[in-house]
């Protein structure tokens, strides 16, 4: 008489967080090395050697080097381990819930300052390999675009609060934004400066209330 074995369920979940994590160490491992050397000068054997895998793993893993590196820039830009759309990150539902056009300004100051802390140092890799590189010229553009789309829908915001001081359009508030929230901006005053993140989102956020709207002191001349 044959005994009967129960079938036994297979559970992937272990095989899963075990494939997660070598994909966080290859970036983890990435980053390091651009960062430390750049991005022409950075070679896929080397990550796979800092991430002690194999080098196959980590093509499997995240894809080739752009794609790699587009993994960072976006990880950087979201703060978790992937991308995230702009109208599903927090501080996005925090501003467009809140009613107060100038506390609109200082929640995405505080946001700004703790995304280019990630995002700057990385920025500056892209920004010196992006002309030897297509696909990273690519990715370059591809951030501008998308900066400048979501500054567009943040102007249109102030300015459906009746916030935007008069004169100031929705076009020159979507530049002046866009142009302050870059990480060369956040490179100059914090990295070439000094400024500690705090300061520079408080700064931000002042200058920002005193250019765009209505019924804030206007800057020194």
């Amino acid at each position: 008489m044959t005994k009967y074995v129960k079938p036994r369920h297979y559970d992937a979940s272990r095989r899963r967080a075990a494939a997660e994590q070598t994909r966080l160490a290859i970036l983890d491992a990435a980053a390091e090395l651009f960062l430390a050397h750049g991005y022409p000068t950075t070679t896929m054997a080397a990550i796979a050697d800092v991430a002690a895998v194999n080098l196959d793993t980590v093509y499997a893993a995240v894809g080739p080097k752009p794609a790699l590196f587009r993994l960072l820039i976006e990880r950087a830009i979201s703060g978790t381990e992937g991308a995230v759309p702009a109208l599903e990150r927090d501080y996005v539902r925090e501003i467009r819930a809140e009613p107060d056009p100038g506390q609109k300004l200082d929640i995405y100051a505080r946001a700004v300052a703790q995304i280019q802390k990630r995002l700057a140092p990385l920025f500056g890799v892209l920004r010196q390999a992006a002309p030897a590189s297509p696909e990273l010229a690519t990715l370059w553009q591809e951030i501008a675009n998308r900066r400048a789309r979501n500054m567009r829908e943040f102007a249109e915001n102030l300015a459906e609060t009746g916030g935007l001081r008069e004169g100031v359009s929705i076009e020159e508030a979507a530049d002046v934004l866009w142009t302050m929230n870059s990480s060369e901006f956040y490179d100059l005053l914090v990295r070439e400066r000094g400024w500690d993140t705090d300061r520079f989102a408080r700064w931000l956020a002042l200058t920002w209330q005193r250019l765009l709207l209505r019924d804030q002191l206007p800057l020194p001349d």
